[in-house]
């Protein structure tokens, strides 16, 4: 039977049936044998002996008819629910097949009871399922050419649309067209299945319940059903206060909707006047006073039509909704627990009477939505405007927010004449809302130094920042062809250029310079950085579409060394802030989901796909990556991320090619948002072509993210808090110093690989004056032996062999002495100079100092300058 309350909970509108009354349904019971023995010989004969069936006797066909019907669950729409801060639940939408809303007993005037039973079937509490003598009236009507209809009681009435319900709850179109076929039969064995399947519900539930079943499952006009939604749908008011003129007005559609539904205005006269037929024979059967009778006759006809509106267009109107409540229903449309294929998928939401509890919050919501408004136009001339901000919960991948500057339509009338509407989710991916995604600028950043840390190296280590052309063969990448990116170069340029030269890995991210990142995947695997990705959850948002690429048709990543710092690939905002949440959440990423749970009809939870949460990154090297994107908050570009509550803020920011695209990624320890802003999709330019456009010719369109994101952050920290983010490892923020090799006398290139290799960053000084044969190393700086930090500079002097060692025992020899030992290591240029005036006198004063001094290299031709302590007497 149909949902209903508790038996001990509903008053019975009459008492049980009486022995007589019992006795008239047994009686209905075996009279039925010798009646369907009638009807057999007066209509069915002929019929079987055309289909060739074989039985002895009429009633032998009888019983071998089906007795067993089962009602099942009906038809109801599944409802989206939000709950606020306050606990209170919101209706957010709708979906339906059939617009039903089941009820108990105690929730249907006993007006629309008593209508039913006077109009319909005034027998209907004492007989057995089958009205004999209509039934006996029914079988002379049709000897005489006429129809059955007459003979159905409601007991009948309420089989056949159980049967015709039965046929719309079957999924497959075709089977469910012949099974409804079949249960609209007009014919002597579809009517003789009614009345056994009649005798059979009546052997097994009370009276009401069978009285309140048909109430509830009988169509009232298009997609309405059951007493309830009609009462709601065409007179605004629940079943339970209906009027007695509103009760007999209803009642009456039943019996033909399409001729006395009451939406249709030239419908009225003719519901007016089955109406008072009801009325007229409620009165004869002693339900309602002549009183009563007088003043319903003397009402008028008067609905007040209030559709119950399905669809995510309410969830978009009364709480900017729309699109989260478009992904909640794709979201369902893909779990397989809900059915095996998506039309079956489809059909179940619309039919399963789901409460479908959210996991959105009103209020960063609303936030968002209000943020949204004041910085991006719905739409804007010259540029396809979008812009998107996604939230989910730290460690749960609960959705907590949705919002779109485009508010939601999928009224294909509206779309076509107002480019302000979407029905594209620009926050997921392709096949959960329709957005191919957005480039991520240099929001990838992060996971790039993610693979940095997790190969133990340190945010404080020194990184070569500069744009420059780099060998792709110094792009190590295990899984490709040779272990190499390729043998060619690619040239990469910094939108920083004022921050140049050897900076910290912390630098180069608080400052996103692109050269820095490069530096470190050089000392990095390719592979490896994007298996990283892939463990984030990062992907595309739709499938590659380019046929060039090895990618081509999967959501996979470029893995190209672009990519590492330029995030050139398409990805959903809520891809994002699910990675993000991650790096706050020691490492744990979980599958974004926007369900807290599902109850179904019975009140029992519904089993639904739930978040997955996976160890992505080693919570250590999340602390890591979580010390780096504070500082960018603290110290960096991200600065407009900190919390006006005080909150621990990490941040990334990320801008495309011509400024396209524009981000901010980011994270408390509770909540992670992303929200983008840029193009929605490409514009047709001034020559005739399509593309995307430069947000900064918009006025601060290329800023707008940077209000955005942090209104839906500090709602979220005034709810949530949030905690400090975990200390990093002393590997991951210490530098690593290293002791520069001594590397003299060397090849070039050996030095250089020597150095590379100890993770310097090496430049070449040129040629220097040294007695090391020409071309090799003739020094360092920082000199051998120093120590310094990993990825430091170190320049490397090449000889030009001109030149030779300052001879030692040049000091405290007599000038001419020196002179005749610099003259033998070959230096001819000797001058002499008074310490502190005087005249220098080479055969007595000595020597106090020489320039160069002593071990010094230096040119032979040169001259080498000895000062002497003139000034002094010497013995």
């Amino acid at each position: 039977m149909t949902r209903q309350t508790p038996q001990s909970s509903r008053v019975r509108s009459v008492k049980p049936r009486s022995a007589g009354g019992a006795l008239g349904g047994i009686l209905g019971a075996v009279a039925m044998s010798a009646i369907a023995g009638v009807l057999v010989t007066a209509a069915v004969t002929p019929v079987v002996a055309l289909s060739g069936t074989a039985a002895n006797s009429a009633i032998e066909i009888f019983d071998s008819l089906p007795n067993h019907l089962d009602p099942g669950q009906l038809a109801e729409p599944s409802t989206l629910w939000a709950t606020g801060s306050d606990t209170t639940t919101y209706k957010l939408a709708e979906f339906y097949d059939q617009d039903r809303k089941t009820v108990a007993w105690d929730d249907i005037s006993q007006f629309v009871k008593d209508a039913a039973v006077a109009e319909e079937d005034p027998r209907f509490y004492t007989h057995g399922g089958v009205d004999m003598l209509a039934t006996a009236r029914a079988v002379l009507q049709n000897a005489a050419g006429k129809d059955l209809s007459g003979a159905s009681t409601i007991t009948m009435q309420y089989v056949r649309n159980v049967l015709i319900q039965e046929a719309y709850a079957i999924p497959d179109e075709e089977e469910r067209e012949a099974a409804y076929k079949d249960a609209m039969r007009q014919d002597m064995d579809r009517k003789l299945k009614e009345m056994k399947l009649a005798i059979s519900i009546e052997k097994k539930y009370p009276k009401d319940e069978i009285l309140l079943g048909y109430l509830n499952i009988a169509l009232f006009g298009r997609t309405i059903y059951g007493i309830e939604s009609a009462a709601q749908y065409y007179y605004s008011s629940s079943a339970k206060d209906l009027s007695l003129a509103q009760a007999a007005s209803l009642v009456a559609i039943v019996n033909n909707p399409s001729l006395y539904q009451l939406d249709v205005e030239e419908n009225i006269p003719a519901n007016k006047e089955r109406r008072d037929k009801i009325l007229g024979s409620m009165l004869n059967h002693g339900k309602i006073t002549q009183a009563q009778y007088d003043e319903a006759v003397a009402t008028p006809v008067e609905p007040q039509i209030k559709p119950r509106v399905a669809g995510c267009v309410e969830a978009e109107k009364n709480f900017g909704l729309g699109h989260f409540c478009d992904y909640v229903q794709r979201y369902i449309k893909q779990d397989p627990n809900f059915g095996e294929t998506a039309a079956e998928r489809e059909f179940n939401f619309s039919r399963g009477g789901y409460q479908i509890y959210t996991t959105i919050d009103l209020d960063m919501q609303a936030a968002g939505n209000e943020a949204t408004r004041n910085n991006v136009p719905a739409a804007m001339d010259g540029i396809d405007v979008g812009s998107a901000s996604s939230s989910v919960e730290v460690g749960t991948g609960r959705v907590l927010t949705m919002v779109q500057n485009k508010p939601f339509s999928n009224v294909p009338e509206v779309l076509e004449s107002d480019p302000g509407y979407s029905a594209i989710n620009y926050n997921t991916d392709y096949d959960l809302g329709g957005s191919g995604g957005f480039q991520v600028g240099s929001t990838f950043k992060a996971v790039t130094l993610a693979e940095w840390i997790r190969t133990g190296h340190s945010v404080r280590d020194i990184v070569d920042v500069n744009s420059r052309t780099v060998q792709e063969s110094s792009i190590k990448a295990s899984c490709m062809p040779d272990g190499v990116y390729g043998f060619g170069s690619f040239p990469f340029t910094n939108d920083n250029e004022g921050t140049r030269g050897n900076q910290t890995v912390l630098t180069a991210m608080a400052k996103s310079i692109n050269g820095g990142l490069v530096s470190m995947q050089q000392k990095m695997d390719l592979c490896e950085t994007f298996d990283t990705a892939k463990k984030l959850g990062i992907h595309r948002a739709a499938n590659q579409t380019n046929e060039e690429l090895p990618t081509y048709g999967t959501q996979e990543l470029s893995m190209v060394p672009s990519n590492v710092y330029g995030g050139i690939d398409e990805i959903a905002p809520i891809t994002m802030a699910a990675a993000y949440a991650a790096f706050a959440g020691d490492g744990t990423v979980c599958t974004p989901v926007p369900i807290d749970s599902i109850t179904g009809p019975d009140g029992k939870e519904v089993p639904f796909t739930k978040s997955k949460c996976t160890e992505a990154l080693a919570p250590e090297v999340a602390a890591g990556v979580a010390y780096a994107l504070q500082y960018a908050v603290t110290n960096g570009l991200a600065d407009h991320a900190a919390s006006a509550y005080g909150t621990p803020h990490l941040a990334k920011t990320g801008t495309t090619d011509d400024v396209v695209d524009n981000w901010t990624v980011g994270a408390s320890t509770r909540v992670a948002t992303a929200t983008w802003v840029g193009n929605a999709g490409p514009v047709q330019l001034w020559d005739g072509s399509w593309g995307r456009v430069s947000t900064q010719g918009f006025g601060g369109l290329m800023y707008a993210d940077q209000s955005i994101w942090p209104a839906i952050m500090n709602t979220a920290d005034a709810k949530y808090g949030g905690d400090a983010f975990p200390e990093p490892s002393a590997a991951s923020v210490q530098q690593t110093m290293v002791a520069v090799p001594d590397v003299k006398g060397k090849a070039f290139d050996e030095a250089v690989s020597m150095l590379t290799q100890l993770g310097f960053n090496v430049s070449d000084g040129g040629e220097i004056d040294s007695s090391v044969a020409k071309g090799l190393v003739a020094a360092s700086d920082p000199a051998a032996g120093s120590s310094i930090g990993q990825g430091s500079g170190v320049t490397v002097y090449r000889s030009n062999g001109e030149a030779s060692p300052i001879p030692d025992g040049l000091v405290g020899a007599t000038g001419n002495a020196a002179k005749s030992t610099l003259n033998g290591a070959g230096f001819s240029n000797v001058d002499f100079t008074c310490e502190a005036g005087g005249k220098a006198d080479g055969k007595k004063h000595r020597v106090v100092a020489s320039n160069p001094e002593s071990g010094a290299e230096a040119r032979v031709t040169g001259t080498v300058t000895l000062t002497l302590d003139c000034g002094k007497n010497r013995d």
